[in-house]
């Protein structure tokens, strides 16, 4: 550790062979895998050699989220029910523009990433047998989901963090990631340097700049979770996708946000068997009087709509596939009219959902058999929502009342909300980026495609996080960064950075940092959410272009050094949103249509309900059907400072998954002779 006197402010520099930046259950083990694989080759102290870098170790949405973060997607295993890499890599790029590489390597390298968290301590349960009994999630033809509760993901990042810390690994915490330092242009440009704020001693008259330099980074920071007003990610969780940008990593798939119902005064997805024990919902006025049971109003039967309640456990994300002929995301589409009203909506645990004059009382024979096999097969048949929820799953009742929220005597206010980026940066299979030894794993690598099993982020975030530790150091080696912090070009890098965090600090604007994400949260919710149009978004994108380069011009006021973390999140975000929505404008100028989680209205589409209106025209709402033949190909997206939007697009194919196969002794050469790292 050196410090430097830059810019009048005294800059700390550390130096490592690969800096971690995230704290969550992927960067965790990325570390975990970067020490085991340079202790397996001999080489000495790699504790020294790595460093995990975090805004905060309690924060993030593996320590936080609900989300599928509860649940873990993994090739199946039951003694009784055959699955295969391959099969698996099918359910991953069932709904198209995922690449099949990666899809095959998380299927191959599943079970050894579940295995991997059983040993460090996760508690997935297993029976007498040692079986690990799995469950079905959403977009998942098998039983392949497991769990350990509503806290999976906490545990895995809490379990890995123990053997990181016991490995002797440093872990630099309140770190708030600024800038990026880069070195060369094109195919020779570089990540070499992180420039941070630390948290802990930011004053006025200390901007507490520190500066990582390493010869790899692999980036685990998370989704833009903030770029959403309704969102179940937790509060904070902006990710480091502006600077990322900056520094030239090339993004795929962001139009692919995955949105569903979540509470919102404890932001956590009611999916699962928050679904499944089939609670009441109703609406009530914004003070909270007047309920209504306005589900009602949208199916002809108690059966059909307690049903399609059940339903929304497994088919929890807003699919528009699952809209026409009364299915499950009718659903979401009805909240989220109602909600577009002024009103607000609940799921009331303590009574079963009631009907009307034309719907019957509910009852558990009376539903589908789907759903009602499903009760019996758990034992639950019981009286209310609130005993079978306590009978199935009582730490889902217990997650709430950590949060001072309680089922047995209060209702849940609902919302649609967004809970996971399913694009993000393109990695390759190994999970490196565009930019040499800079690799990304975890909710920021872009490699899921529009629709993926609830819970297969979590795993692959495991596989990505080995593999990415795997070749670095059989490739990149553990030499650490031989940049000097003396190098006049990295000073000047530094230089530009702290200026511009001073000019920050005097700006005379009006506009704050937390008016100016509300902003930004409001432009994504309305133009860049689950629901579209392309009018909208194309309004919403030049609106963003200029409130992004209002920002970079006139700055925004804080009142002390404690705002500017709060202005430098803000000015990433808003760069970040005009990423998203022009890869937003770009798929629907495609004619796309309606995929994965999101609905593109036209008023020549498909009729979603004759009672929903399109609050823009007052008619009948109405989507186009999703465009099939855009399955096999993916935007990427990438910064460009020169261009009118701040960004150009690429249409790209889709990588196949590879079909070759070798006979055990050349594959054995191969590996021997490290042939496996070639491109």
């Amino acid at each position: 550790m050196k410090t430097r006197k830059i810019a009048e402010q005294n800059v700390t520099f550390h130096t490592f062979n690969t800096v971690v930046v995230g704290a969550g259950a992927a960067g965790m083990n990325c570390a975990k895998k970067l020490y085991e694989y340079m202790d397996q080759n001999g080489i000495a102290d790699p504790q020294k050699r790595i460093a995990v870098v975090t805004a905060g170790l309690s924060l993030g949405a593996s320590r936080m989220s609900g989300s599928d973060k509860q649940t873990y997607y993994k090739m199946g295993t039951s003694p009784d029910i055959p699955d295969c890499a391959e099969s698996f890599a099918r359910s991953l790029t069932a709904g198209g523009c995922c690449h099949g590489d990666l899809a095959l390597a998380e299927g191959i390298g599943s079970l050894r990433g579940f295995y991997n968290l059983v040993e460090a301590g996760v508690p997935f349960p297993n029976d007498r047998m040692g079986i690990y009994i799995g469950y079905k999630t959403d977009h998942d033809p098998y039983e392949r989901a497991t769990s350990a509760g509503p806290k999976t993901s906490k545990f895995m990042s809490q379990c890995l963090e123990k053997i990181v810390r016991r490995y002797g690994i440093s872990i630099y915490d309140n770190q708030e990631a600024v800038e990026f330092i880069t070195r060369g242009e094109g195919q020779n440009k570089r990540i070499i340097g992180l420039v941070t704020v630390y948290k802990k001693e930011l004053s006025d008259d200390n901007l507490a700049v520190q500066v990582f330099l390493a010869e790899n980074f692999v980036l685990a920071a998370g989704g833009p979770g903030a770029l959403y007003k309704t969102s179940v990610y937790p509060l904070g969780q902006t990710g480091i996708h502006g600077i990322a940008f900056k520094a030239g990593l090339a993004a795929e798939n962001l139009t692919e946000s995955q949105f569903g119902l979540a509470s919102t005064k404890f932001r956590w997805n009611v999916s699962g068997t928050y679904m499944q024990v089939v609670p009441r919902i109703f609406s009530t006025d914004a003070d909270g009087n007047d309920e209504k049971e306005f589900l009602t109003d949208f199916f002809p039967t108690m059966s059909k709509m307690a049903t399609n309640i059940f339903l929304k456990g497994y088919q929890w994300p807003f699919d528009p596939q699952r809209i026409e002929n009364l299915q499950s995301s009718l659903i979401d589409v009805v909240v989220f009219n109602e909600t577009q009203k002024g009103r607000r909506v609940f799921m009331d645990y303590l009574h079963n959902p009631i009907g009307n004059e034309r719907l019957d009382e509910f009852g558990i024979d009376a539903l589908e058999p789907e759903a009602r096999n499903y009760l019996k097969a758990a034992g639950a048949i019981k009286k209310l929502p609130i005993e079978r929820l306590e009978h199935m799953n009582h730490p889902a009742i217990d997650i709430y009342k950590e949060h001072d929220i309680d089922l047995y005597s209060e209702p849940l206010e609902i919302a649609v909300c967004a809970q996971h980026n399913n694009g993000g940066f393109g990695v390759n299979k190994w999970w490196e980026s565009n930019i040499r030894q800079t690799f990304v794993i975890g909710e920021m690598a872009g490699t899921h495609g529009v629709k993926r099993p609830g819970g297969s982020a979590l795993n692959a975030g495991q596989v990505g996080s080995q593999r990415a530790a795997d070749f670095i150091v059989h490739v990149y080696g553990a030499a650490v960064s031989s940049v000097s912090s003396e190098n006049p070009e990295i000073q000047l890098q530094i230089k530009t950075v702290v200026d511009r965090l001073m000019g920050i600090m005097a700006s005379k604007t009006e506009l704050t940092p937390s008016q100016a994400i509300s902003m930004i949260q409001h432009r994504m919710t309305v133009c860049g959410g689950h629901i579209r149009k392309l009018k909208n978004a194309e309004k919403a994108l030049q609106e963003a272009i200029d409130f992004y380069k209002h920002i970079k011009t006139e700055g925004l006021r804080v009142k002390n050094a404690r705002d500017l973390i709060d202005a430098v999140q803000a000015e990433h975000l808003a760069l970040s949103s005009v990423a998203y929505l022009k890869a937003v404008v770009e798929l629907l100028k495609s004619g796309s249509g309606s995929r994965g989680s999101h609905l593109v209205l036209s008023d020549g589409g498909i009729e979603v309900h004759p009672d929903i209106k399109d609050p823009d025209t007052g008619k009948c709402l109405k989507f186009l059907p999703e465009n099939q033949a855009l399955r096999n190909s993916i935007i990427r997206v990438v910064f460009d400072k020169t261009a009118p939007d701040l960004f150009t697009c690429q249409t790209i194919p889709v990588r196949p998954a590879p079909t070759d196969r070798k006979a055990f002794e050349p594959a054995w050469t191969d590996y021997r002779e490290r042939k496996i790292f070639d491109e």
